[in-house]
């Protein structure tokens, strides 16, 4: 014997009862079989619909009437033929009849009781499961219909009647007890009280009548017909990537159901639990996939084949929860406390979804649904008022807006780390837990976070348990000039080799440049983002600021290229909400010191990550290398360095020949400058970076503490770009001179940078940057082209430096810098 259960869309419309006869034929080959039915989709929802707006004396409830009447017409003329429809067509009208007759009664009255909910919500499955049992007879399929409510007898709880079993088994086992009939046909959901009157079963009744009757007959499987493939491992509305459990213990699937996995109902498992019988989650369209099998016992089955999804079978979450706490110094030791809270929430029929107390036994924080949350708080203040005038308890603390996440597994309680893991994954993407409860039994464990942070609380957990073959990277980048367009030539490029090699895939999600911007949760095409961002609107990087954190994406990255300080104001806030921030930008990690710590603190506070390497040396790695000598302990004296790349190819390439405007113009034109060179030239730039340094070492250093031997005259600072080429033409013998008084000596030309900080200075570090001439005895001699060389003198390194040397200037190298502080951000 095997049940069958079609839920409401598997018989929504006539296209699908066919689908359901089809699979129907096929099934009973194999055994005899219990077809149990839904109502079509939504009906229940109408019919209560029309209930309730005549109860109101809103009279479209005929609209909503003459709408379940047309549907129910429609699919059985659909689905007989016309020599055999009078009969059902007949019957279906008179039952319409009735149903209106009812709500115009409700309607005179203005009164919607249970009972009467109960009483118009039972045509739901009876006509449908009416129209199934007839479409199978004109198929030439014999079967036997029987009302529900001659097999199920409840008491009189009406809307959630409970089952009394054994008559219920009894009548269910003498009729299903004919030899002869190898198919019988039930509406599900509704029954009847011992006097006869129509009760429900609550919502998924369908699946515990199939349930019911599966245990009553000892049945050898349940099978679950509905709209999905088995149960998942999330949400798919919610999760991206998610997959089939194929397998499931009846202890897992009760766990997912509470949690909001609404493919079955706590309820349904319980009887074919208590009997061992296997219950088989199936697809009415595509019935060939094999679906989910919820038996006894813990499975050893892979669902994505990484090991982690032995251990934790799925994710669930619910919406709308609040949290209610009862505090106060004068429950410490006092017992009775916690028994006369849930005392009066039971009284008021709230159900408590789930509990945690502080060992302190100072409070005790309950979650159930936001929708009880005045009767509960209500309940509760009148329970405590004597505790709460004399101020030994608050009056109820209520936090709404929240949902329950949950990991549900059999195996998690033989396997330490898991809750580690879960909390660090949610604590890294910026989600903020505000109760934690794990049962003794370890079959899940469940966390109470904002409802705004569900979705990206699912991604992130179900990256971590179940995906093998990607993380999500979502980036948010902030200039095309140079460097940014640089950034997405090479981000292009790499797609294929990050997924395939770090299992990292990369979306572009927003752009914004001086003029347009974009953001698209679908995300930026890498290879045609100019087309797309020239569709873009209006730049405006506080909306886009605005518009990355409401999208509140998993794993998003902020990517500053420009050197706009007004982007650089919103890195707190960014940072405030976990989003990494990778600043090629050195407006921030150079501005005034208490700015530059807040950053840095706030880094540290979200568990998020403020990267800024190519600040100092595009794409060597300066900072890096400077972090990693001091976290092992090592202590650093002295720095000395050449940072500019562009002022070291414009003395390597100035010879007195050419003058020194047409050797900074090329400087200019091959990408190696700021857009107005004269940061550059002036030192400026250098003395951002040697301050960014010393305080990375440990240092508190302003700008102004800064000694800075410029080079270029005055007149060269003034007006425009334009200018500044013009004066540099005029003061040309200025700069002739400077490079022959180096080539006298046998020197060279460098725009050296220097830091330090020694005890004979009170370990207070002094820096200055300035043109020197360079020997050919001393390090810094042998430097050519756009290189530059930074020297570290440290403890370790005392007399031979630490030396890091290579292209310090130009596009590729100074995107591809960008580019490797990204991929250091998202393994954080």
């Amino acid at each position: 014997m095997q049940v069958l259960k079609f839920g409401g869309t598997s018989v929504a419309t006539a296209e699908n009862i066919n689908r359901v006869v089809s699979i129907i034929r096929n099934e009973i080959q194999k055994d005899r079989t219990v077809v149990v039915v839904s109502a079509l989709g939504g009906v229940t929802d109408l019919l209560l619909s029309s209930a309730t707006m005549a109860s109101l004396g809103d009279e479209q409830y005929k609209e909503k009437l003459s709408l379940i009447e047309h549907r129910h017409l429609d699919s059985a003329k659909k689905l007989i033929p016309a020599a055999y429809q009078s009969s059902l067509l007949s019957l279906i009208k008179r039952s319409c009849n009735e149903i209106e007759d009812i709500c115009n009664g409700i309607f005179m009255l203005g009164e919607l009781t249970s009972r009467t909910k109960d009483r118009i919500s039972v045509y739901g499955e009876w006509l449908s499961s009416q129209i199934l049992s007839a479409k199978l007879r004109s198929e030439g399929i014999e079967n036997e219909w029987k009302d529900a409510r001659e097999l199920i007898v409840t008491n009189s709880n009406h809307t959630a009647a409970e089952v009394q079993r054994e008559i219920t088994n009894e009548k269910i086992r003498e009729f299903i007890s004919k030899p002869d009939t190898r198919l019988f046909i039930i509406p599900g959901f509704i029954a009847a009280d011992s006097k006869g009157v129509s009760t429900t079963l609550g919502r998924g009744g369908s699946d515990y009548t199939a349930a019911l009757i599966a245990a009553a007959l000892n049945a050898d499987i349940l099978q679950v017909w509905t709209d999905v493939s088995g149960m998942m491992t999330a949400d798919p509305r919610l999760a991206s990537r998610t997959h089939v459990i194929p397998k499931i213990s009846y202890q897992e699937a009760m766990e997912l159901s509470h949690f909001g996995a609404k493919v079955i109902y706590p309820p349904t498992i319980q009887p074919v639990m208590s009997m061992n019988i296997p219950v088989v989650i199936k697809n009415t369209f595509s019935p060939a996939d094999a679906g989910t099998t919820i038996h006894n016992g813990v499975s050893q089955e892979s669902i994505s084949g990484n090991g982690d999804d032995n251990i934790v079978r799925g994710i669930s979450s619910i919406n709308n929860i609040s949290l209610i706490s009862l505090e106060g110094s004068g429950m410490i030791g006092i017992p009775g406390f916690s028994k006369r809270l849930f005392e009066a929430l039971s009284n008021e029929k709230i159900n408590v979804i789930l509990i945690t107390q502080s060992s302190s036994e100072h409070s005790i924080c309950v979650g159930i649904e936001t929708a009880a949350v005045a009767r509960a708080k209500q309940a509760v203040d009148d329970a405590f008022v004597n505790e709460i005038a004399l101020h030994k308890v608050d009056p109820l603390k209520v936090e709404s807006g929240l949902s329950i996440i949950a990991l549900v597994g059999e195996q998690m309680k033989s396997h330490s780390g898991i809750s580690g893991r879960m909390f660090g994954a949610l604590g890294k993407n910026g989600v903020n837990v505000r109760a934690i409860s794990q049962g003794s039994s370890e079959k899940n464990i469940s966390a109470v976070i904002s409802t705004k942070d569900v979705g990206k609380a699912i991604n992130v957990l179900h990256e971590e348990f179940f995906e093998t073959t990607y993380k999500q990277v979502n980036l948010f980048i902030a200039g095309t000039g140079n460097v940014g367009s640089k950034l997405l030539e090479q981000l292009d490029k790499q797609t294929g080799f990050l997924e395939q090699q770090m299992k990292m895939h990369i979306r572009l999600v927003g752009l914004s440049n001086s003029r347009k911007m974009l953001i698209s949760e679908e995300g930026i095409d890498l290879s045609g983002w100019k087309e797309e961002l020239q569709k873009g609107k209006q730049a405006d990087i506080a909306e886009f600021v605005d518009r990355m954190i409401a999208l509140n994406l998993r794993n998003s990255v902020f990517i500053d290229v420009t050197a706009n300080e007004q982007i650089a104001e919103h890195y707190g806030k960014i940072l405030k909400k976990s989003i990494a921030v990778v600043a090629c930008n050195k407006v921030a990690a150079s501005s005034e010191y208490e700015k530059y710590k807040k950053l840095k603190s706030l880094a540290r506070e979200f568990n998020s990550q403020f990267l800024f390497e190519t600040n100092v040396g595009a794409g060597l790695p300066v900072i890096g290398t400077l972090n990693d000598l001091l976290s092992s302990g090592d202590r650093v004296h002295r720095i000395e360095a050449v940072l500019s790349g562009t002022l070291n190819f414009v003395f390597n390439n100035y010879d007195g020949k050419r003058k020194f405007a047409e050797v900074v113009k090329q400087a200019q034109e091959e990408g190696y400058t700021e857009p107005d060179p004269r940061l550059d030239l002036s030192g400026t730039d250098v003395m951002r970076k040697i301050l960014i340094l010393a305080r990375e070492a440990g240092q508190k250093i302003e700008m102004n503490e800064i000694t800075n031997s410029s080079f270029l005259p005055e007149s060269c600072m003034k007006g425009s770009v334009e200018d500044f080429y013009r004066a540099m033409e005029k003061e040309e013998d200025h700069f002739k001179k400077i490079y022959e008084k180096a080539k006298a000596g046998g020197s060279k030309l460098k725009f050296v940078a220097a830091y330090s900080c020694t005890p004979d200075e009170g370990m207070k570090g002094k820096a200055s940057v300035g043109l020197q001439h360079i020997n050919p005895q001393q390090d810094l001699y042998h430097l050519y082209g756009k290189d530059n060389v930074v020297l570290f003198y440290t403890d370790r390194y005392k007399e031979q430096p630490l030396v890091i040397k290579g292209a310090g200037a130009g596009a590729e190298v100074t995107a591809s810098g960008v580019f490797a502080d990204v991929l250091r951000a998202v393994k954080h």
